[in-house]
């Protein structure tokens, strides 16, 4: 699971959720997809940095 940083909550509902319909309703729709898009490839980065790196079996 990943944080929501501080100015994130545009980007969530209150269950943490995506919001895929942007806030206003004369925003374009394709730049706030977009927008979203590379907010959820933030928390998969932050999720891929958390992770202990696999244990290579050339180590042993």
């Amino acid at each position: 699971m990943s944080l929501i940083r501080r100015g994130d909550e545009r980007f969530h509902y209150s269950d943490n959720s995506h919001k895929w319909i942007p806030p206003n309703p004369d925003y374009d729709q394709e730049v706030w997809d977009e927008m979203v898009r590379q907010h959820q490839l933030q928390h998969l980065e932050e999720i891929s940095k958390r992770r202990k790196p696999a244990r290579s079996l050339d180590a042993e």
